[in-house]
């Protein structure tokens, strides 16, 4: 396994995969994430993330059966494991701690 730093782009990947369930593949991903996002997301950054994310052992895929509507070819579908759990758990509570440290801090803006 490669280094287990987590990425901004990434974490977005693996927390919309949670959300997706058993219904992430790449455009299901990409869809979910431009709608959350309000942005869109090329299909080449998409599978670097996770051609990445899978060789640090964060998500595994397999592919599911093909369909006629598909011209034959299956879809791939991800699942975070639990080694990308814990890379999210730690990235959040690395969050919550800095946010936790910010003195008097108000969202108001001045």
């Amino acid at each position: 396994m490669k280094e287990t730093a987590l990425g901004e782009f990434q974490e977005i990947v693996l927390l919309t995969i949670l959300i997706l369930e058993e219904n992430a593949y790449g455009v299901s991903i990409q869809q979910e994430i431009a709608k959350r996002l309000n942005k869109e997301v090329s299909r080449g950054s998409l599978h670097t993330a996770l051609a990445r994310l899978e060789d640090k052992g964060f998500i595994q895929s397999e592919f599911g059966e093909a369909s006629a509507k598909r011209g034959g070819r299956r879809k791939r579908f991800y699942t975070v494991t639990n080694t990308g759990k814990a890379a999210l758990k730690k990235a959040k509570d690395i969050r919550d701690d800095l946010w936790n440290a910010i003195p008097n801090f108000s969202l108001k803006i001045v």
